[in-house]
């Protein structure tokens, strides 16, 4: 298995602000990483940096070998770096037809596919952006990074709050994402969600890598996954 993304010796943040510091990791190509912490530990930094609208201070990213570390963040969609972010931003009034068609790129993943990993979408294609609820809104960010077709996906809190029901069938989206073999990032604070059905796990604090273990660790020992979250809840004190 090739190694899909490469981070060295990373370290950046907004302005003259350094929020992530010296992180190293790779992911290899159709694996999936859950990336893990509280608040304000440098989780999103890290997904910005790898899209590419943070102050770089240090480090280098690479892509399927080549070196992304200076190109904007338009020319890293391009090579196929995808983001869903927090925010979601959807086009508010355009329909979900056209928020999806708008952005299609030729390859496995059409409007049509969308519809058929979240049915949801399909039944209200009509529907204008600002008319949907929260988690249909996520389902069409989703939606619409999945239409660019990226080799990455990253995916800043998907279920962030979103109600249980909708939740369980966005978790449901992604186990059927990651059983294809797209590469996503996920960031979550609830662990328990996407460690069954991701690779490797990486617990951030105070901006570096407290801990990093295949998934399959943690959830064989819940007691060490308590410690390492815990641990950087303390250490944040």
């Amino acid at each position: 298995m090739a190694e899909l993304l490469g981070v060295e010796n990373l370290s950046a943040g907004y302005g003259e602000a350094r929020v992530i510091q010296n992180l190293t990791f790779s992911l290899q190509d159709g694996q999936s990483l859950a990336l893990l912490g509280r608040n304000g530990v440098g989780k999103t930094t890290l997904i910005d940096s790898l899209i590419g609208v943070t102050t770089r201070f240090g480090g280098k990213i690479a892509l399927a070998g080549e070196d992304i570390t200076a190109l904007p963040p338009h020319l890293r969609a391009r090579r196929g770096v995808g983001w869903t972010p927090q925010e979601r931003n959807i086009f508010r009034s355009l329909t979900v037809e056209e928020n999806l068609t708008a952005v299609e790129l030729p390859g496995e993943w059409s409007a049509k596919r969308v519809y058929g990993l979240f049915p949801r979408l399909q039944e209200r294609r009509s529907n204008m952006g600002r008319q949907l609820s929260g988690g249909e809104q996520q389902m069409l960010a989703i939606g619409r990074a999945l239409v660019l077709n990226p080799r990455l996906l990253l995916l800043d809190e998907p279920t962030e709050g979103l109600a249980p029901i909708i939740v369980d069938e966005l978790l449901g989206a992604l186990r059927e994402l990651a059983r294809a073999g797209l590469s996503m990032i996920i960031v979550e604070q609830k662990p328990k969600k996407i460690l069954p059905f991701t690779d490797e796990a990486i617990v951030l604090d105070r901006g570096s890598i407290a801990y990093a273990a295949p998934s399959a660790e943690l959830i064989a020992d819940p007691a060490a996954l308590d410690a390492h979250l815990t641990a950087t809840k303390k250490a944040g004190r």
